[in-house]
C-alpha cells in the first residue's frame, strides 16, 4: 500500500519536473530553438492547432526560425499569432515562408528572464511539497486504519521525503541550467 503510494507520488513528482522543463524550454534564451513556438496556436479549419503541427519549423542559424506553413493560406494566420504572442518578434514573409530573426537579448530582458524562470521553478517546487503533504497524510491515514504499523508509516514518510529532497534538487537543477543558458552572451 505504502509502496504503491510512493510510485504515485514520484510519477507524479517526475511529471511536474517535466512540466517545468517544458515551460523552461519555451523562455526566450537568445537564441533560435523551435520550442520558442510551442505555445503558439493557429486557427487550422476551424480547429485550434499548435504551429508545429501545420507548419516545419527550421533553425537554418543560431539567430534565424523559418516556418514554412504546410498550406500556404496559413501564412497571414500564423504571422498575426507571432504578432499578438508574447514573444516579442516580428515576422518576416516572402510569401511562402516565414522568418523570425531573434535579436539578441538585453541584460535587462535576461535579467526579467531569470525571474520568471525561478518563479516557475518555485511553482514547480510548491507543486511538489504538495504531493509531499498528500502522500504524508495518506501513509498517516493507513497508520490510522491499521493497514500499516507505525514503523512502517515511519518509513514511508521517510521514502517520502527523500523522494521530495531528489525532485526539489532537480528543479534547482534544471533552472541552474536555463539560468546559465539566459545569461549566456
Amino acid at each position: 500500500m505504502i509502496n504503491e503510494v510512493l510510485r504515485e507520488i514520484e510519477d507524479k513528482m517526475k511529471k511536474s519536473v517535466q512540466a517545468l522543463q517544458k515551460d523552461l524550454g519555451g523562455l526566450r534564451a537568445g537564441r533560435a530553438m523551435p520550442a520558442l513556438l510551442d505555445k503558439l496556436v493557429v486557427e487550422y479549419y476551424g480547429v485550434p492547432s499548435p504551429v508545429a503541427q501545420v507548419a516545419s519549423v527550421t533553425v537554418p542559424d543560431a539567430r534565424t526560425l523559418v516556418i514554412q506553413p504546410w498550406d500556404k493560406g496559413l501564412l497571414k494566420p500564423i504571422e498575426k499569432a507571432i504578432q499578438k504572442s508574447d514573444l516579442g518578434l516580428t515576422p518576416n514573409s516572402d510569401g511562402s515562408v516565414i522568418r523570425l530573426h531573434i535579436p539578441p537579448l538585453t541584460t535587462e530582458r535576461r535579467n526579467e528572464l531569470v525571474k520568471v524562470a525561478k518563479k516557475k521553478a518555485e511553482e514547480t517546487r510548491v507543486a511538489v511539497r504538495n504531493l509531499r503533504r498528500d502522500a504524508n497524510e495518506l501513509v498517516r491515514k493507513f497508520e490510522k486504519d491499521g493497514s500499516a504499523s507505525e514503523d512502517q508509516a515511519k518509513k514511508g514518510q521517510e521514502d517520502v521525503q527523500k523522494l521530495t529532497d531528489k525532485y526539489v534538487k532537480e528543479v534547482d537543477e534544471v533552472l541552474l541550467a536555463k539560468e546559465a543558458e539566459i545569461m549566456e552572451v
